[in-house]
């Protein structure tokens, strides 16, 4: 049996399975992903990722604005989809995801039911995991609930950030998305309830705002360490520099931090520099060296760069 897919996804991490599927001569006989919409400081339409790549392998490309428009509808119907495989997309109505006789499979950047949410990988390494992996479930009404069919797991090391972690699960995810399709070609997949996998707590993974990336100084010196490489190199992690006397606040987002783990009678949060090569924060359990950080309104930088053309760092604090 060789099912029909159609395909949904938009960012760069929907690329790599779909490149796969058809590597591995998966019949995709449409794409539907985000309209074109303008970006950055100029506002060109920006093309959605998925789209270019679709586009490079002239497959059918659909984006709707709206996922009930019945014109949508009608054009998605006519593709007679036996199965839709859904990567880093929106949510859909159940007219949509119920439409194909197989249902619509969802690759998810977790170890479902651990992290259900908008940012799985962010979370897993906020919250000091070691492990996370992705996990591939046939959609039902809840989201990222349904039946897993298949799960693979992957290290997280002491200092790999997010964008690390993205790129392995979406090449590990990519793998296991064509096992899945293959398995359902072949009419031989399980499906385990999510309820059946035993867990002592199950953590999500929310929508990550602007307050949550605000970096706590007071925090131990893991929680901050986790905090900024769970959020690096987006939507990054941020403080500020504060004024000793009078001026303004400065704007930091800080991608890299070094631990040194020591005893310590430095007061909490304060800055210590030479000046040149170094800029480290004393915190509860020793120092966090930051290596990598950008000034509001300039580029990021290595620290030493940055403490070349900001000599005044003594006159602040956090």
């Amino acid at each position: 049996m060789n099912l029909r897919v159609v395909y949904m996804g938009t960012p760069d991490f929907a690329v790599a399975p779909l490149e796969a599927l058809l590597n591995a001569g998966v019949n995709v006989v449409g794409v539907v992903t985000n309209p074109d919409k303008p970006a950055g400081r100029g506002q060109k339409i920006q093309e959605a990722a998925v789209k270019k790549f679709a586009a490079e392998k002239g497959l059918k490309i659909l984006q709707p604005e709206k996922f009930r428009n019945e014109e949508f509808l009608a054009e998605l119907k006519s593709l007679e989809a036996d199965l839709q495989v859904v990567v880093a997309f929106k949510m859909l109505p159940e007219v949509v995801w119920n439409m194909p006789k197989f249902g619509t499979l969802n690759l998810h950047a977790s170890l479902l039911p651990q992290y259900r949410g908008a940012a799985p990988i962010n979370w897993a390494i906020i919250n000091g995991d070691k492990e996370t992996g992705v996990s591939t479930f046939l959609l039902k009404h809840e989201i990222d609930t349904g039946n897993i069919i298949f799960q693979e797991k992957t290290e997280i090391g002491e200092n790999d950030n997010a964008e690390i972690i993205h790129d392995k699960l979406m090449n590990i995810g990519a793998d296991l998305v064509v096992k899945t399709v293959k398995a359902i070609e072949a009419n031989d997949y399980p499906q385990i309830p999510q309820e059946s996998i035993a867990a002592d707590e199950l953590k999500s993974a929310p929508k990550i705002f602007k307050e949550d990336c605000k970096i706590d100084w007071t925090k131990n010196i893991n929680s901050i360490h986790n905090l900024i490489r769970g959020l690096s190199p987006y939507p990054a992690s941020w403080t500020e520099l504060i004024p000793n006397k009078e001026g303004k606040k400065i704007g930091l987002k800080v991608f890299t931090t070094e631990k040194t783990i020591e005893n310590h009678d430095k007061e909490i949060g304060s800055l210590h520099t030479d000046g040149k090569t170094y800029l480290k924060v004393a915190v509860e359990g020793g120092f966090l060296s930051i290596t990598i950080l950008q000034q509001a309104g300039k580029k990021r930088m290595k620290v030493e760069d940055f403490l070349r053309g900001f000599q005044q760092i003594s006159n602040y604090h956090l």
